[in-house]
């Protein structure tokens, strides 16, 4: 290796409202060198979250984000140096590099990967995107032969598979998705029986429509007024799988949260359960087997949505969060 230059992205300071930009700052960096049982990697695809957003407010299942340093977050990397057993120049794995060309991590917080085409499936259907989708449906979840599925964020990298995978068990499944593009993607290219763009107006009344019957299971990505929508809508012994709460990680927290919620959640005896991918990582052998085989079959569709270069991670970032991507975003950096 040649280069001495590690090229880094910082949140230079904590947004007190919206994120934009202008939070973000490049630098330049001496390239790190790897200790005894550590591991130097090359980025090769950074993952953009809305959770990102949110490890920036306060610690959630990892630390917060402070101001002044390396802007976190996983990627599918390349290793170039390796000083542990098991792992050699030319693997790939995933881990916490954060948002920079090269870093260095302790070998024992990496997961080795196999090399597919293409290599941004790893990131995407067979990264945290679909083994969150696999497990937060059907675990928590748990739709039957003909339940009817509704599933925020539907065009997200999470709800594009929830929907397709709802399919594929056999439910009908509804979509809700911001503007009218998006929601004919969900119809027309990934199977969605039905699409709800809450941006028109009348989120209530044309969920009602689409799913007349009431609902069996809701995946929920956003929470807020989408969540409220829904719950009242449950039908009895309905499931909520709680995955994530987008509406409420950028700008100002809501003013109140559902009403009436204590009384509905036990008159129609509902489950409402929030989960995350590592409550289920010991199973992930057996997700990836399924995911591969249903993607083989040409059952479940992959969309992604890629950014050229570190620089525009920020922007990527930002634009995500307003809703600009279908399917899984990610940043293309080397």
């Amino acid at each position: 290796m040649t280069t001495t230059v590690n090229r880094q992205v910082l949140l230079a300071e904590k947004p007190a409202g919206k994120l934009g930009v202008e939070h973000f700052r490049l630098r330049e960096a001496p390239m790190p060198v790897a200790g005894e049982g550590e591991v130097l990697v090359r980025v090769r695809y950074l993952s953009l979250d809305a959770a990102n957003r949110a490890w920036m407010q306060a610690a959630t299942y990892r630390s917060a984000v402070d101001a002044g340093t390396v802007m976190a977050g996983h990627a599918l990397a390349e290793v170039l140096e390796s000083r542990v057993p098991g792992l050699a120049a030319g693997d790939l794995v995933m881990g916490d590099t954060g948002w920079q060309q090269y870093a260095v991590l302790p070998g024992a917080g990496l997961q080795k990967l196999p090399r597919l085409e293409p290599l941004t499936h790893l990131l995407s259907v067979y990264g945290i995107a679909g083994l969150t989708a696999y497990f937060g449906l059907l675990e928590i979840g748990r739709p039957k032969e003909g339940d009817t599925v509704v599933v925020s964020a539907a065009a997200g990298s999470v709800g594009s598979l929830v929907g397709q995978i709802a399919k594929i068990r056999g439910a009908r499944v509804v979509g809700i998705a911001g503007g009218a593009a998006k929601c004919a993607v969900l119809t027309r290219e990934l199977g969605f029986d039905a699409a709800v763009d809450y941006k028109a107006g009348s989120l209530y009344k044309d969920l009602k429509a689409a799913a007349p019957g009431g609902i069996d299971v809701y995946f929920d990505n956003v929470g807020g007024e989408i969540f409220e929508t829904c719950l009242f809508q449950m039908k009895l012994h309905g499931r909520i799988a709680c995955c994530g709460a987008v509406s409420q990680y950028d700008g100002e927290p809501p003013a109140h949260g559902p009403r009436g919620v204590p009384g509905l959640i036990v008159t129609r005896r509902l489950t409402v359960q929030g989960f995350i991918l590592h409550d289920f990582m010991a199973r992930s052998d057996e997700a990836l087997a399924q995911l591969q085989k249903w993607v083989g079959e040409g059952r479940l569709k992959v969309r992604e949505d890629l950014v050229e270069g570190l620089e525009n991670a920020p922007r990527g970032l930002v634009g995500l969060l307003a809703g600009e991507n279908v399917g899984k975003r990610m940043v293309h950096v080397s």
